[in-house]
């Protein structure tokens, strides 16, 4: 492969790369069933997962190439016990910081988010049901979620709601979450149930971007929907209601995906470069950074053999093949 070309984060499509999302580790504080399967990971030993200097000495040489916003992801970000560390070492970085979380332990770390810059968090919740929520997440853990969320909403962060939607689970939802945006300044994001390996993903679970606009135009008259303009390289397409503080917005991966715009990298926990979501193949940058190698031919190589669409998976006839799934990895150990 030719690596040739100074800009190593541009693919063979034109697509620049500058937002990497970082998975600070695989474990877990919740159990989602599209996220890890029930029998659980293979989780990867310790001894293989990025120390705090080699997320940083990586996240360097990213922004150094043009990366402009980093996101920390996991598992679950805040179960790391040395969180704190990475996030002040990343914040010396001249990028945008940002997290996704599940909230279940967000009120101990307001003072750090403030101190390192953080102004955005996306929250991970499913159901605005209790006893749902238990179900979804196998955790008791509701309660606590929803205090947070209105903490950090009352601290000035600028929070989005992400919504898995299953068909038979929580779409009869749908309604209450974006009722949920008429006091509140948040943005709720509803997510096509993606496919992975483990999480039994169908498509006749899929709640799709129509089905959504559909639930949402019974009920609400049409000069009461506003359709936003979505940000460059926005995955969402974004709506209000007229009136209310809050939006929402759909990510419609699977029956309109955004493939074309797409400017993402994920950074796994144990060193690997996925450079799509969907894709089967992963390049190893941790081990050539312990090797001593320059890591930059491997950022390059794993961006210009990045695929146009979804990692090859261009058709719902693809998509749809069990066997590609299963070649990929469960959510959790990908990061969100």
């Amino acid at each position: 492969m030719n690596l040739k070309n100074t800009n190593i984060l541009q693919d063979q499509f034109g697509r620049e790369h500058s937002y990497l999302r970082i998975s600070l580790i695989e474990r877990c504080n919740l159990r989602c069933s599209y996220c890890m399967p029930e029998e659980g990971v293979q989780l990867s030993p310790k001894s293989h997962l990025m120390t705090y200097e080699e997320i940083y000495a990586i996240a360097n040489i990213f922004v150094k190439h043009g990366v402009t916003k980093i996101r920390l992801t996991g598992g679950e970000p805040l179960v790391r016990k040395d969180f704190p560390v990475i996030l002040n070492k990343l914040a010396s970085l001249p990028v945008e910081l940002s997290l996704t979380t599940n909230a279940v332990l967000i009120d101990k770390f307001i003072d750090v988010l403030k101190e390192n810059g953080v102004k955005s968090l996306n929250i991970s919740l499913d159901s605005l049901n209790r006893d749902k929520f238990k179900e979804i997440t196998r955790r008791d853990q509701f309660d606590k979620v929803y205090r947070n969320i209105l903490l950090l909403i009352k601290n000035g962060f600028k929070v989005k709601i992400n919504v898995v939607l299953m068909k038979g689970f929580n779409e009869n939802e749908v309604i209450d979450f974006i009722h949920f945006t008429k006091d509140l300044p948040v943005v709720v994001r509803f997510i096509e149930f993606m496919p992975f390996d483990g999480n039994r993903w169908d498509i006749s679970k899929m709640v799709s971007y129509q089905d959504i606009l559909n639930l949402v135009n019974d009920t609400f008259k049409k000069d009461q929907i506003i359709r936003l303009t979505d940000a460059p390289n926005d995955t969402s397409k974004n709506y209000k209601i007229e009136g209310y503080k809050g939006q929402f917005a759909v990510i419609s991966s699977i029956t309109n995906p955004f493939c074309d715009s797409c400017n993402r990298l994920r950074l796994t926990a144990n060193g690997q470069i996925k450079n799509c979501l969907f894709s089967t193949s992963e390049s190893d940058i941790l081990g050539a950074l312990r090797a001593g190698y320059s890591i930059e031919p491997v950022i390059e190589k794993a961006v210009k053999s990045k695929l146009k669409m979804r990692g090859g998976m261009n058709t719902l006839n693809k998509l749809q093949n069990p066997e590609r799934h299963n070649n990929n990895r469960s959510m959790i150990t990908i990061g969100g």
